[in-house]
């Protein structure tokens, strides 16, 4: 190293001392000059050698073609050749028109707008047409397919059902998370598709309704889908024309009739339009208001009723209509006061149960036994309080001779119809009855019976040695019967001990007779009294200032669509300290014997005090018979109102006040009603029933019954079965329960050995989960859920089944779809112009809608449901139904269960189940769901 140094160094200073200090400089100098000069010199030698060639290469090419580019310019100068359109598309001319303009208007107003900026070459727009076409033409042929009825008339119900039953579900478990603390609208959400994973186990569509992303992917991949079986192959396989086509049809048609669809507003709106014949009612009205947990609702109605009272008090009138005024200004108080009430109680918290103030008032309406054994409403309370004080054998045994001897008496007179007819009688009938009566005895009075009925040792002594020597008859039970019904009345253990007990109350609620003005006071937070209007009479109680005469000062008659009755105007005047009103109300006869059933049925000193004259019906419509009527209508009134009357009872001001307020008459039991208790009294009517309308069934609704008197002994036999079964094969005693798991769809009760009547059965479901029948007395419900099955297969379940269906087929006939069209069209395009954008509504005019749609909803109730579900049930329900519809992720859910449904309808033969449950499978509760499933099988497998 040190040589290679060495010499090194010496090399540099002997060249330093040979060519002088400016030898750097000179070597850079002259390396430079070099490489310059072969640079230019290989540049001109390049360039002239390259040029050559160029030229040796330009002779060597074929000469170009004289007609290509030319030709292609000459064709692209031409007009664009017209392509024919077949403007077919369903085959029936009245869908197709206005179908296709529904294209030209679609392809006008959201495609050739921003298309003619970059083109105005038409040949796009007719493809973009003619592929449309093809779809609808293959989606049409597809749906004559298709038979639609069970979709619509199960699937659908199925579908709306178990949705309805997932929420009350999440209603409950929120509920019972925390009493003290209500759940916001976002727990209600998460616990509900909670709810659904664990009731579907397969799918859950949490993502597709919370998420805009994840909703967006899922419809452009269902249009995919869909492009693949509707379009022809080779415009399937254009991506271009593909990905535009699904991009208008997920973005710009589902999506935004996805939102329009899932908007609670919106779905209030249709209620209210779907109701828009029924007028609102005042009570219906304060009875939502009173029951609105929502400060938005209540502060709305509120500053309405502010505006409107500003608006009256700002009016200069005189004469006739200070006093309308007056009134409509009073009764906007009170709805101001009450909601005042009811928004300074929710911000408080202090809610008040109704049922325990009802209870702690004291002040209760008195329901005899004799109409509690024969309510539907009323029996479910009383069972249950008989079963739990141990008396549940006494009202066992007294319903089950009901349904004997009515029994009894249907057999007996089908046998002596059959014997004047000069049929062959046997004896099967007797044999069955002498059956159903020993397994009686058997089942309460003998001494193994467990529990017994205790009566006198005599009566049933004398009741076996019948049963041993006789033919049962139907009065074969009567005596102890009796005995039973007395015991029940006077001891205290039951009948007076009931109406002690909160579920007397409840019972009352049901009936809807917690009504006392006094009650209604205190509900709204206060003692005080309603203003005095003519719109709230009913809350007005009796008080010596407040005088009341009414007489009736005129009479007629009337035709109303072939009927004709009577009808009387009562004029009624009311005086109290400051004012005298009058007015006139106008009443049938009918309506003055359901008023006097309803208070002679609430107030049993009545019924020996007040007698009404004459008959409910009659035929004689002269003038002297209307006088005599009139006449001793008055008599009837001046006693009603007399102040010893009011007196005497108190409570009978509000059913006085409301049969004389201006308004129509609303019925305490209607004709269709007192009809009705043949459905809710099973064990006294239902045999009588059934024969009845098997008697009065017409030869076209027997479909292949030949003639009534073989059908009458059929009959009888399959009714002797029924009570065999009704006797033996179910025991009343045993409160055997329906299976009814925690998690599953709601046409999953459905029986497998019925399959007659599916729509109508299915509606049936329906409105069990509406109104959440299942929390009823189970052994009352059952007997319910029998006599209906058997009355719609015996009577007029064909009838109605098929009516479900005949609707079906004319909500699918042409004339129906092409009118859908037509309305499709005309609201989305009036005129032939795109509507504008519909403006926000706001706040307080939804909250105001919601009230409206409520009121609505619970107004069109009829009476005949409450006396049979029960008036508090049936609110209940149908508030249930309405705040299902107000969260719009649930909307959404349910919007897509309908679509999935009708895309498997339409498609049977493609998995979509399967589809669906792949598209849903990034759920996040699902995920949540499985880990779950592992966690709780893991203990399992280790113990195995």
């Amino acid at each position: 190293i040190l040589s290679i140094w060495g010499w090194g160094s010496l090399g540099i200073v002997l060249f330093l001392i040979t060519f002088g200090p400016f030898v750097i400089f000179y070597s850079t100098f002259y390396i430079l000059c070099f490489v310059g000069g072969g640079l230019v010199v290989t540049l001109l030698f390049g360039k002239t050698n390259s040029e050559k060639y160029l030229e040796q290469c330009e002779h060597s090419f074929l000469p170009p073609t004289s007609t290509g580019v030319p030709k292609c310019l000459e064709e692209m100068k031409r007009e664009a050749r017209t392509i024919k359109i077949d403007r077919r598309l369903t085959g029936a001319n009245i869908i197709d028109e206005p179908l296709q303009q529904v294209i030209q208007f679609s392809l006008r107003d959201y495609v050739q707008y921003w298309y003619y900026t970059l083109s105005d070459d038409e040949s796009f727009l007719l493809e973009i047409r003619q592929t449309l076409q093809n779809a609808l033409i293959q989606f049409a042929t597809r749906s004559k397919e298709i038979d639609w009825q069970p979709y619509f008339t199960t699937r659908i119900v199925d579908d709306f059902g178990t949705h309805l039953r997932v929420f009350r579900k999440a209603q409950q478990k929120i509920t019972e998370k925390d009493d003290q603390v209500k759940g916001t609208a976002e727990d209600l959400v998460d616990t509900f598709f909670e709810v659904e994973v664990e009731m579907e186990k397969e799918v859950c569509r949490d993502l597709v309704c919370t998420s805009p992303k994840d909703e967006e992917g899922f419809l452009r991949d269902l249009c995919e889908v869909l492009l693949y079986l509707l379009l022809p192959p080779g415009d399937f396989q254009n991506k271009i024309m593909r990905y535009f086509v699904r991009e208008i049809l997920a973005r710009g048609i589902l999506l935004p009739l996805i939102n329009q669809l899932s908007d609670p507003d919106y779905i209030n709106q249709y209620v209210i339009w779907m109701i828009r014949d029924s007028n609102c009612n005042y009570e219906a009205f304060m009875n939502i208001i009173k029951l609105s947990d929502n400060i938005g609702e209540l502060e709305a109605v509120r500053d309405k009723a502010a505006e409107e009272l500003q608006y009256l008090r700002s009016l200069d009138t005189a004469g006739d209509d200070i006093n309308t005024i007056k009134n409509q200004i009073n009764s906007l108080l009170f709805v101001k006061k009450v909601c005042d009430s009811r928004i300074q109680r929710l911000q408080s918290g202090k809610e008040i149960n109704t049922v325990k103030l009802a209870a702690n008032f004291g002040k209760l309406c008195t329901v005899p036994l004799d109409s509690i054994l024969v309510d539907n409403v009323a029996l479910q309370f009383f069972m249950d309080y008989m079963q739990q004080t141990g008396g549940q054998a006494h009202l066992f045994f007294w319903m089950t001779v009901e349904g004997y001897r009515v029994t009894a008496q249907q057999q007996l007179e089908v046998l002596l119809s059959r014997q004047r007819d000069g049929k062959h009688q046997t004896n099967q009938t007797k044999g069955l009855l002498r059956a159903a009566a020993v397994g009686i005895y058997e089942q309460y009075l003998s001494e193994k019976a467990s529990p017994r009925v205790t009566v006198d040792d005599y009566l049933v002594a004398k009741l076996a040695d019948t049963l041993n020597h006789e033919d049962p008859t139907p009065e074969i039970f009567d005596d102890i019967q009796r005995k039973v019904y007395e015991l029940m009345l006077r001891d205290e253990r039951f009948y007076p001990s009931f109406r002690q007990n909160a579920l007397y109350v409840r019972m009352l609620a049901e009936l809807d007779m917690l009504k006392d003005p006094s009650f209604r006071g205190s509900d709204d937070g206060d003692g005080d009294k309603s203003p005095l209007s003519h719109d709230d009479l009913s809350n007005v109680s009796s008080d010596d200032s407040v005088q009341l005469h009414a007489y009736i000062s005129d009479t007629g008659v009337c035709n109303d669509h072939g009927k004709t009755y009577a009808l009387y105007a009562i004029t009624v005047h009311r005086r109290n300290l400051n004012s005298e009103e009058m007015w006139k109300t106008y009443r049938r006869y009918s309506d003055f014997h359901d008023f006097h059933m309803r208070i002679t049925e609430q107030f049993e000193s009545l019924s020996s005090i007040l007698k009404l004259p004459g008959k409910k019906t009659f035929n004689n419509m002269d003038r002297d018979f209307l006088e005599k009527r009139k006449k001793d209508l008055n008599a009837y009134l001046q006693l009603l109102l007399a102040p010893e009357m009011m007196k005497a009872s108190p409570a009978l001001a509000h059913y006085v006040y409301d049969f004389l307020e201006n308004k129509a008459y609303s019925k305490g039991k209607g004709d269709f009603a007192r009809k009705m208790d043949t459905f809710v009294n099973p064990l006294r009517n239902s045999m009588r029933n059934v024969s009845n309308a098997v008697k009065s069934l017409p030869d076209s609704l027997a479909e292949g019954m030949t003639k009534m008197s073989d059908n009458m002994g059929k009959m009888s036999e399959r009714l002797g079965q029924d009570i065999k079964q009704s006797f033996f094969k179910v025991p009343p005693l045993i409160p055997k329960t329906d299976s009814d798991p925690e998690h599953r769809r709601v046409s999953a009760q459905l029986d497998d050995n019925v399959d007659d009547n599916i729509p109508l059965r299915v509606m049936l479901l329906l409105m069990d989960e509406v109104f959440d029948l299942k929390e009823r007395n189970q052994w009352l419900r059952r007997n319910i859920k029998n006599l209906l099955q058997q009355l719609i297969r015996a009577t007029y379940g064909d009838t109605i089944n098929r009516k479900i269906v005949d609707h079906v087929d004319w909500m699918t006939s042409p004339e129906q779809v092409a009118d859908s069209v037509k309305r499709f069209r005309d609201a989305f395009w009036p005129n032939g112009i795109l509507a504008e954008t519909v403006p926000c509504r706001d706040k307080s005019i939804r909250m105001r809608t919601r009230v409206a749609g409520k009121t609505k909803l619970l107004a069109i109730m009829p009476d005949e449901l409450k006396h049979i579900i029960g008036a508090e049930t049936t609110r209940k329900g149908i508030l249930r139904v309405f705040e299902m519809f107000q969260h719009n992720q649930l909307n959404r859910r349910m919007v897509y269960v309908f679509l999935e449904g009708f895309l498997e309808t339409l498609f049977p033969q493609y998995k979509f189940r399967e589809l669906f449950n792949k598209l849903h499978s990034r759920s996040k509760q699902m995920q949540k769901y499985k880990q779950k499933l592992q966690t709780t099988q893991a203990p399992s497998l280790q113990k195995r």
